[in-house]
């Protein structure tokens, strides 16, 4: 016999122990990177919640106990704020229904166009009243992506009239008729949908709701003029950033994968700018514009475009001045009408340092409630047991709830104390005698 075989027989049986060796450890690694990547160790909770102890207050969380019970995102994915951000930007949301509604044409002072699609309720409101509420997709979104499809038609079946706001230039079918599309606090085209419902259906009372960029919109038309609070029973807003000249530092960051998210908002924005080219830039050539597009091409964030392109809409002189005016932080303060500001702990797109602004407002105001959930995502806030989500989000679920609480709340109100110019809410108790 060969004394080299004798060799390889005893070092054999060493060998496939090595091998599994490293298959555990290779295992152990890719457990050890999804645990940490999923986030699968963080706690589930009840949302933090700031507020002032007001009668109002009180009712509102024993009336929606969205706000009070634990949120329950998906076990295997739901903790994971990137995934729930990646699936509301890719899929909207699951089993979308399609509500059928008829879309509005309203012409603007400058010669835009301004759309937005109208959804009659489905059934009779609890309170028996006409409510409309009036909502403002997210950046670049419209009334038939399906965050909003689904949000509509949940709505519409608990008896809600409503009206969506298209963004100037966001329908892919509908051309510019002016050189101008939505901006990031342009309140115009919303002001315009308000005024037509409010015209159209004189007894309805409104519910103003934004999404994203269209909850700084609705913030700032809320602040912005008194009488726009007029008829309105509360607002929410969801996922906000309140201050773009505070968020303009952050989104440079690479925490959080933030300069990323930054470069696919920028693409989305370059496409959309790109398909009104003509309708925005004339369609002929000059230095000028030919600059301009130039620098679109080669942006690669929304801070490039919006200097090169979105500031100068409006006329603003600078960035910083378009960031400052087009703001709600501004304006914010203003709002006296109950008003629910919703944020998620690990949104990627809304930096921590942001929501100062909604916990300092709710501390100092009575009207104001600063939710903020652990998980959700931006615009996520899916609900599962272990993989698959709902159809309905946690979002749509408060959301609605908020505004069932606020609606009862008026409807047991005394009439004197019903009322229609925003002011603030009255506490409980009797109405004291008119003086002639």
């Amino acid at each position: 016999m060969n004394p080299h075989d004798t060799d390889v027989h005893t070092i054999a049986p060493e060998l496939p122990a090595m091998f599994d060796g490293m298959k555990l450890a290779a295992v152990a690694t890719v457990l050890y990177i999804l645990v940490r990547c999923l986030n699968l160790k963080s706690p589930t909770a009840a949302p933090d919640l700031i507020y002032q102890d007001t009668p109002l207050n009180r009712f509102l969380l024993k009336s929606c106990p969205q706000l009070t019970k634990e949120y329950i995102p998906p076990l295997l994915w739901g903790k994971s704020g990137h995934l729930q951000t990646a699936l509301y930007g890719k899929l909207g949301r699951v089993s979308s229904p399609h509500p059928c509604g008829v879309r509005k044409f309203l012409p603007m002072q400058d010669g835009a166009t301004s759309t937005f699609d109208l959804f009659e309720p489905l059934a009779e409101h609890k309170t028996g009243g006409d409510i409309t509420m009036v909502i403002c997709p997210g950046i670049g979104n419209h009334s038939e992506k399906h965050y909003i499809r689904t949000f509509v038609d949940y709505s519409q079946r608990e008896g809600y009239r409503c009206a969506v706001l298209n963004h100037l230039g966001a329908l892919p079918n509908i051309e510019l008729t002016s050189p101008r599309m939505f901006t990031y606090g342009c309140t115009w085209e919303f002001s315009a949908m308000v005024g037509y419902i409010k015209k159209a259906y004189p007894q309805t009372q409104l519910i103003v709701i934004g999404f994203s960029l269209g909850g700084n919109i609705v913030c700032k038309f809320l602040g912005e003029n008194r009488n726009n609070q007029e008829r309105v029973l509360c607002s929410v807003s969801v996922c906000q950033g309140y201050s773009a000249l505070r968020a303009q530092e952050t989104f440079l960051q690479w925490d959080q994968c933030r300069r990323f998210y930054n470069f696919l908002m920028a693409d989305n924005m370059k496409k959309i700018i790109l398909s009104h080219r003509d309708s925005l830039f004339g369609g002929t050539s000059s230095k000028r514009i030919d600059a301009d597009l130039s620098r679109l091409y080669t942006s690669t964030s929304i801070m490039q475009i919006d200097d090169n392109i979105m500031r100068k809409f409006h006329g603003h002189s600078s960035l910083k001045e378009y960031y400052e005016k087009e703001s709600c932080v501004h304006y914010i303060h203003n709002v006296n009408v109950p008003l629910l500001l919703v944020n998620s702990a690990d949104d990627p797109l809304v930096h921590d340092s942001l929501l100062t602004i909604p916990r300092t407002l709710a501390e100092k105001k009575q009207n104001v409630v600063f939710a903020l959930t652990l998980h959700g995502g931006h615009l996520g806030f899916f609900e599962g047991a272990v993989l698959f989500p709902q159809p309905l989000t946690w979002m749509d679920k408060v959301i609605v709830g908020y505004a069932n609480a606020m609606c009862q709340w008026d409807k047991q109100k005394p009439p004197c104390q019903k009322s229609a110019t925003g002011s603030p809410p009255q506490a409980e108790g009797g109405c004291a005698e008119e003086k002639a």
